[in-house]
């Protein structure tokens, strides 16, 4: 033992006074020769009787509330879903059963309704038949106003009436302009990067 110091937990060994292991002797024999380990020791125990003869404070009764009030607690949608249904429920037996009336003829009435437009598909074609002349009116006038806008009256007139295919030349020609300005945006800016250089 004489050829070293002390470790932490050696020490706390002998400052704990209830617990007195086997090897507690050759520390308290090293203790008394090391004059180094019989300072630390001796700071150590002070240490500790200073902590012990602080007064001992009880937190108040409303601090586990306090902090509780401060932490962000994660509740799950279903519970905060029942919670909050359960503020509109009322608290009255009869209020209940008269709620529970009024929602289940509220369903009625609903399930009827649905039931009679599904049994009615002659009028649900011919309404939906008129939706969709009116939806392809709106679609082909916005494209009407696009490609005249986009390519001119004139250009518009020649693709109006050599029909897809004249769609399809345009919307080549239009992608073959675009590569084509793409390509020469992309050859200006590395010649400046050249320059620069």
């Amino acid at each position: 033992m004489n050829h070293r110091h002390l470790l932490p937990d050696e020490i706390d060994l002998l400052l704990d006074d209830d617990e007195v292991g086997f090897g507690a002797n050759p520390l308290k024999a090293h203790v008394r020769d090391c004059a180094e380990c019989r300072v630390k020791v001796d700071e150590a125990r002070f240490v500790v009787d200073a902590l012990e003869d602080l007064p001992h404070f009880a937190p108040s009764h409303s601090f586990a509330n306090g902090v509780m009030a401060q932490v962000p607690v994660f509740v799950p949608w279903h519970v905060s879903a029942r919670q909050t249904l359960a503020q509109y429920v009322p608290q009255s037996q009869a209020m209940r059963w008269a709620l529970g009336g009024l929602a289940t003829a509220v369903a009625s009435v609903l399930t009827i309704a649905i039931l009679w437009i599904s049994t009615q598909t002659d009028v649900l074609v011919v309404a939906s038949g008129a939706a969709g002349d009116q939806v392809k009116g709106l679609v082909y006038d916005a494209g009407r106003l696009v490609l005249s806008t986009v390519f001119g009256d004139q250009m518009f007139a020649i693709i109006q009436s050599t029909g897809r295919v004249g769609i399809i030349v345009a919307l080549l020609g239009m992608a073959a302009a675009t590569g084509g300005s793409i390509a020469g945006l992309r050859a200006l800016a590395t010649a400046s990067s050249r320059r620069r250089a």
